[in-house]
């Protein structure tokens, strides 16, 4: 009894700075020491297994470890498998309960989503996966989801068909990507002063040596920068014109034909139809005729059908483009002045992300002046069909000869 209340105080005395192995260890020296019997005795003092004692033992007269010098507890491997390694299916049927309601902050790499972990584990025990809220919790982190952050709208509540907007989107694009014709996102990156002028964000600099930039914000000889992207969601490849007049209608629907005949005609031969996800407002708005009037034009030169899904409204920075791209063009100019159209053509072509995100960029230094005029006549002959859902929101136009 003397003995093993001895070896239970050193135990107890230890305990805060033993990890796994060392109490392992230290339990097996203790039972060699003892002799016969000394495994149960140990195990009984301090409530250890027999087996990982009789381990530890071996671990101390075997040959010198693999582990000699290593901070590892357990041999490679060692341990309970993760319910990834264990579940195949787990990680993309997770990613499809969510895809449809993805939400994206434009300045952070973080994708946002409206369920909760609690939620989806209940979702995902229903078909059959044996997960919990701690596990889809691991994963969403892993994958880079978080939580909603506050509602922040532009028209007040949100709409009642936002989240059927939504899911709509989600399957007109899985249609059109399964048939190999390409899903593009587009919209307009904020209006960019050119000049010595300061840029939200830090960057590495020898100490005491900031980059000096102008005190006021005044428009220079240099002018502005309008950022107009094109996303492909398929080959997660971004085209980028980069405009010097006004962003208008006829600017976005040109860097939507620009994307195509640089790259879109390359990466989708066979394509007989384009799909297009926008927001609602802006150049490329839902209620804008000059954007279906160019959109027609464009149709007629591509000699197959456009579709044009808007997101709902408020929802503008959750289109795919906002935190697939533009974010990281954000992240990867901040604190740099953007002296010059040359700069952000460079730092815009320099843009990249872990998922193999790759940007082409040009200047285009055409003109494109407000207040573009058009009679009835003009609108009239938009071959335009809407869908039986929303159909102001979700809407065709096919080349002009097929009315």
């Amino acid at each position: 009894m003397e003995v093993t209340a001895a070896i239970r105080e050193r135990f107890e005395l230890l305990s805060g700075v033993l990890d796994e192995m060392a109490r392992r260890l230290l339990a097996a020296a203790e039972a060699i020491t003892i002799g016969r019997g000394g495994i149960a005795l140990v195990a009984k003092a301090t409530g250890m297994a027999p087996r990982s004692i009789a381990f530890g033992m071996k671990e101390l007269k075997g040959p010198d470890s693999d582990r000699k010098g290593s901070k590892r507890l357990r041999k490679p491997g060692g341990g309970r498998k993760k319910h990834v390694a264990t579940d195949e299916t787990l990680t993309s049927d997770l990613q499809a309960l969510i895809e449809p309601e993805t939400r994206g902050d434009p300045e952070s790499p973080l994708r946002w989503t409206c369920k909760s972990v609690r939620v989806l584990a209940d979702e995902l025990v229903k078909m059959g996966h044996d997960s919990s809220y701690r596990t889809i919790a691991r994963i969403l982190k892993q994958e880079d989801y978080s939580l909603q952050a506050n509602a922040k709208t532009l028209e007040g509540m949100s709409h009642p068909d936002r989240d059927a907007q939504f899911k709509y989107i989600n399957e007109k694009a899985s249609e059109q990507l399964l048939a190999g014709n390409p899903v593009i996102s587009v919209d307009t990156k904020k209006k960019e002063l050119v000049g010595a002028f300061r840029n939200v964000g830090r960057e590495l600099r020898p100490k005491g040596q900031p980059e000096k930039v102008q005190v006021h914000d005044f428009v220079q000889e240099q002018g502005h920068a309008i950022p107009y992207g094109v996303l492909d969601l398929q080959n997660n490849e971004g085209w980028v014109s980069v405009g010097t007049d006004h962003d208008t209608s006829t600017f976005a629907v040109e860097t939507i034909r620009r994307w195509w005949f640089n790259r879109g005609a390359q990466l989708h031969p066979h394509a007989q139809h384009l799909f297009i996800t926008a927001d609602g407002g802006g150049s490329n708005g839902s209620r804008v005729k000059l954007w279906k009037l160019e959109l027609q034009n464009l149709a007629d030169e591509l000699d197959f059908p456009i579709s044009v899904s808007h997101l709902p409204p408020g929802t503008s920075k959750w289109n795919k483009i906002e935190h697939r791209m533009f974010a990281f063009i954000s992240q990867n100019w901040r604190g740099k002045p953007l002296v010059s159209h040359e700069v952000i053509i460079k730092l815009i072509r320099a843009t990249k992300t872990r998922t193999g995100l790759k940007i082409r960029c040009e200047i285009d230094r055409g003109k494109y002046p407000i207040g573009r005029r058009f009679s009835k006549d003009d609108v009239s002959q938009i071959n335009r069909n809407g869908d039986s859902f929303h159909g102001e929101w979700n809407y065709t136009i096919y080349p002009s000869y097929l009315k």
